[in-house]
């Protein structure tokens, strides 16, 4: 059912002929939906079939609706609210809106946010969070405006590879495989290991815990794991290294594709064991991914760590990773 605006008596005029329909997961709804957010953020390209397997693949106890705005035929805008499975409660949602450029501050952002709210409060949330980059100004006074506040920072860093020089690290893994640290890309574990999505997902877990998280995190099931990983379109088993101690995994890094950009690389989780810690493993897994994306013609790698991450911070740094505006999460608290 699509709902028509033309005004709000608390808001400025909107344009006549607004209206807003739910996401019907049609052809044509999901390529509007990754193209109005493809104008929005065009430096974080997604595709349908990104957005196909996430939904693919959601696990079912996680809500999600979304919503598209048109005018005059044509979509403007895309909406939703959802929940986080890696830090999931049954009553705190993420909410989202983009609108196209073109149509920002005519208030369509608005009616659409309230069309969202409204529906998510039918499952009593005790907290909404929405995440923004603090340049994308509009959207940062949109969100304190309606009662968000600040709780973490996060910052982009990006790292361009052609101007990258490995000489300086040149023998950093012969000293680790002296003390008996081994790195394989997961390609190789994959045929040589029968245990190894096992000890991958162990170690996935593990290494979780110590991620910074404005919730408290829920740990992934094996099968959902297997699922994210193995199953991924954008999944690089040779970009994918891991750092083993004899037949233990202490450490992984993950370099993922990024199908509508074959310039870019994104990073995923890199992490060490605990016990395992300032010896370098994870540096040495930094490397190892530059390698593989200098062997592939990449460009930029992007990755991104909470601003109170100073490890991994000063390795990014070290390795000639520049800092790009900070993403920041938001949260609005309901009594």
């Amino acid at each position: 059912m699509s709902t028509a605006y033309e005004k709000s008596p608390a808001r400025r005029f909107v344009p006549a002929g607004l209206t807003i329909h739910p996401f019907t997961a049609s052809d044509a709804d999901y390529a509007d939906a990754v193209r109005v957010v493809n104008a929005v953020f065009p430096e974080y390209m997604d595709t349908v079939g990104d957005w196909r397997f996430e939904d693919s693949h959601r696990a079912p106890h996680i809500q999600m609706r979304r919503w598209l705005a048109s005018l005059g035929g044509a979509t403007v805008a895309y909406g939703n609210y959802s929940q986080f499975e890696d830090m999931y409660h049954p009553h705190k949602f993420s909410v989202f809106v983009a609108v196209l450029p073109a149509h920002q501050g005519q208030g369509i952002g608005a009616v659409l946010y309230d069309e969202i709210v409204s529906a998510v409060g039918w499952r009593d949330p005790i907290s909404l969070r929405a995440r923004t980059r603090e340049d994308v100004v509009r959207s940062v006074r949109f969100l304190r405006d309606r009662g968000f506040a600040e709780d973490m920072r996060e910052w982009e860093s990006r790292l361009d590879v052609d101007t990258f020089d490995p000489a300086p690290y040149a023998c950093h893994e012969v000293a680790l495989r002296a003390e008996g640290i081994r790195i394989a890309t997961l390609a190789e574990l994959l045929e040589r290991d029968p245990d190894c999505r096992e000890k991958l997902w162990d170690l996935d877990v593990e290494l979780t815990r110590d991620v910074p998280y404005p919730e408290p995190p829920t740990p992934i099931t094996r099968q959902a794991f297997d699922a994210w990983v193995f199953n991924n379109p954008n999944f690089l088993p040779e970009g994918y290294v891991v750092a083993r101690d004899g037949a233990h995994y202490v450490g992984s890094s993950a370099l993922w594709d990024s199908k509508a950009d074959p310039r870019e690389l994104y990073t995923g989780l890199t992490g060490v064991r605990r016990a395992y810690r300032r010896r370098g493993i994870a540096l040495a897994l930094k490397l190892r991914g530059i390698a593989y994306a200098r062997q592939r013609g990449v460009k930029m790698i992007k990755t991104w760590n909470a601003q109170n991450n100073r490890g991994m911070l000063n390795i990014n740094a070290a390795l000639g990773f520049v800092k790009q505006p900070a993403w920041i999460s938001l949260v609005k608290k309901f009594d």
